[in-house]
């Protein structure tokens, strides 16, 4: 479709992710509106700097860690060159304060919203709101975070320096994907480790992900089972997703 017939302006999307299956599952999703267009997509934060010089996306959205070049590693120079929205497994507090000092100006975590509300997020960052879910709003609340004009940066950017808010969780509908999750008393690495078996990584991709060995892998797999009465993946995966109603089925 051309993009004067769009209803309007295009807003070009870059995807940086490590999982080919999460970044063909945002790709899908993205594109199915037509006023989003996903541009690139990225393996890794080099290739992200590669694709967003040649693209010139309006937005990128960047996993924390992935091999090689990982997210925060080059998140200054992608956020000289678009909006970087952090959408990640990552939700300790230490990295989304890096993340933040940074420059990405909004921070979501897997788990924490659905796929509704990714779209919003989405397009509110192109209007200039910044969005966080609830593991981060409250880092980006204690940090004061503020931007100031990149006069190297995009028209768009300087235009969020200018109006930038935080979105809390409760002013934007985004939440955790189903507070049933805290009654299966689930650790959040545990919590982030079933996200990934839900998402279809192998134990050796999880571990390569978390950044932990494969052994703990499934140390971590045997006592999500126990909690969730399960004795399989499929076991699992099918009462994670149903307690997580309303959730995005990545």
């Amino acid at each position: 479709m051309p993009d004067q017939a769009l209803p309007g302006p295009l807003l070009r999307v870059l995807v940086a992710d490590d999982n080919p299956v999460v970044r063909a599952g945002l790709a899908a999703l993205l594109n199915a509106h037509p006023d989003i267009r996903v541009v690139a997509q990225a393996a890794d934060g080099a290739e992200a700097v590669a694709a967003a010089t040649c693209h010139r996306p309006d937005v990128i959205l960047l996993d924390v860690r992935m091999p090689g070049t990982d997210g925060l590693t080059a998140l200054p120079r992608l956020a000289r060159l678009a909006l970087v929205m952090m959408l990640t497994y990552s939700r300790e507090p230490e990295v989304v304060a890096e993340a933040l000092r940074r420059g990405a100006v909004g921070y979501l975590v897997h788990g924490e919203f659905t796929a509704d509300e990714l779209i919003m997020a989405v397009r509110d960052l192109g209007d200039g709101t910044a969005t966080f879910t609830s593991s981060a709003v409250g880092v980006s609340d204690s940090l004061g975070v503020s931007y100031e004009p990149n006069q190297s940066s995009s028209q768009l950017q300087s235009v969020v320096a200018q109006s930038w808010k935080a979105r809390p969780a409760y002013a934007t509908g985004l939440h955790r994907r189903g507070h049933n999750r805290l009654d299966h008393g689930l650790s959040s690495r545990e919590v982030e480790v079933m996200d990934l078996i839900a998402a279809g990584m192998s134990n050796q991709q999880i571990a390569a992900t978390c950044f932990i060995s494969e052994k703990t892998v499934k140390n971590h797999i045997n006592r999500i089972f126990a909690k969730l009465h399960s004795s399989s993946r499929s076991e699992a995966i099918a009462c994670w997703l149903g307690t997580a109603h309303g959730g995005w089925n990545r």
